[in-house]
Order: C-alpha cells, then sequence, then structure tokens
C-alpha cells in the first residue's frame, strides 16, 4: 500500500502537519518546558528566601559593635559583682578581716562561730554567729567599717546588752549573725545546710555589705 503523503488532499497534508506539530510542541512542553518552569520557580523562591536571610543577617551584622558593647558592658558589671560576691568562700580570709576591722574599732571578739549554710538556687548564704565586746562608739565604727567595706556582710539579729560593770574601754556585748553571700555553679553545688569547716569549705569567696543600721550614741 503505497502511503506517499503526496496521494492525500492539501487538506489532509496540513491536518496532519498541524496534528503532528501540535503533538510535538505538546510532547516539549510536558517533557521539558514544564519540568523547567518548576525547577525555576523553586529557584526563584529559594532566591527569594536567601535575599531575606541576607537581609536579616546584614542587619544582624550592622547591630554586631552594639551588641559587642552590651556584652563588654556585662562582662564588666560580671567582674564587678564577683569582686563583692565571689564564687569561693575563703572562711581564714573573712576571719581576718573580720577580726581585723573590730581591733581597727577597739572592739573584742568574744564568738565566732559559724552557723549552716542556706543553699539558694544561685546562691549561699552563710551565717557568723559573732559576739563582741566594746563601746557604743567603737560598735558604730566597727559597722561603718562593714558598709564600706569590699565584700557583702549583712549584720543582723543583733542584741545590745549594758555591761554590769562597764569600764572605759567596755560597755556593751553585742550579739549578732554577720551574713556572706556566695555565687554557686550549679553543677558543684553543694547540698543545702552543709556545714562550712575552717579550712576552704566548697563554695565561694565571701562577700561583705551592711544591712543592720549602724549603733549610734554612747561615749567611748
Amino acid at each position: 500500500m503505497d502511503l506517499s503523503l503526496n496521494k492525500l488532499p492539501w487538506y489532509a497534508q496540513v491536518g496532519l502537519f498541524v496534528t503532528l506539530a501540535v503533538a510535538g510542541v505538546a510532547a516539549f512542553y510536558f517533557l521539558y518546558a514544564a519540568p523547567a518552569e518548576q525547577d525555576l520557580a523553586a529557584q526563584r523562591k529559594r532566591l527569594e528566601t536567601l535575599r531575606v536571610d541576607i537581609s536579616k543577617s546584614m542587619a544582624i551584622a550592622q547591630q554586631l559593635p552594639q551588641f559587642r558593647s552590651q556584652v563588654a558592658e556585662l562582662e564588666a558589671r560580671l567582674d564587678g559583682l564577683k569582686a563583692i560576691l565571689p564564687e569561693e568562700k575563703d572562711f581564714g580570709d573573712l576571719l581576718r578581716s573580720l577580726q581585723t576591722l573590730a581591733v581597727q574599732s577597739n572592739l573584742t571578739i568574744k564568738l565566732f562561730k559559724p552557723a549552716p549554710v542556706v543553699t539558694k538556687e544561685l546562691h549561699a548564704e552563710w551565717p557568723i554567729n559573732i559576739e563582741l565586746e566594746g563601746t557604743y562608739h567603737n560598735l558604730g565604727l566597727f559597722y561603718d567599717r562593714i558598709s564600706h567595706f569590699s565584700r557583702i556582710i549583712n549584720i543582723g539579729n543583733m542584741a545590745i546588752k549594758a555591761k554590769d560593770k562597764p569600764d572605759q574601754n567596755t560597755s556593751i556585748s553585742v550579739a549578732c549573725v554577720a551574713t556572706t553571700f556566695v555565687l554557686l555553679d550549679p553543677a558543684k553545688a553543694a547540698p543545702a545546710d552543709a556545714k562550712p569547716t575552717a579550712g576552704r569549705p566548697a563554695a565561694a569567696r565571701p562577700a561583705a555589705r551592711q544591712d543592720a543600721p549602724a549603733a549610734r550614741g554612747g561615749k567611748s
């Protein structure tokens, strides 16, 4: 059978050509063009996402000097806090400091007895029972010196009693609780109510300040 196109009517030839052309275009579109458009759309979406990320990164980069300044300020504040609220506790250092302040104030320490440590979430409270003898004036000097101490020492539960037989250097006896505060490392925090020893208790170095008002009045 001779299937030569030349023997078909002209309109049949045109119809067959159009059909083949449409089929070719459809095949090209579905096999090549459509996947390419989908891939191009995905690439454009990814490009837009990258542009947004770059814009955010540039904004953060512009704020980097400010962040560095804030970090430096926070580190300086932390160093300042460590000076008054240290991370390590030294029983001997605090004892010597309090004894020095008492001697400078012409007071006599009759009792210096640590009480159980109270452990909080981020710090520990280390109370010390103290008994002193001297005068009102000397006691005021002692509290004033504590208020200017570089580390935190809170004075509480203060009881002042006049001596039965006062003299020029000793007219009162004072009982109080001096409490220091130490920073705790959460990974190394000691159990609550642990008692410090006279060596180096496991906590942090003491700090100092005065909560209770200094006693006033009296004559030395």
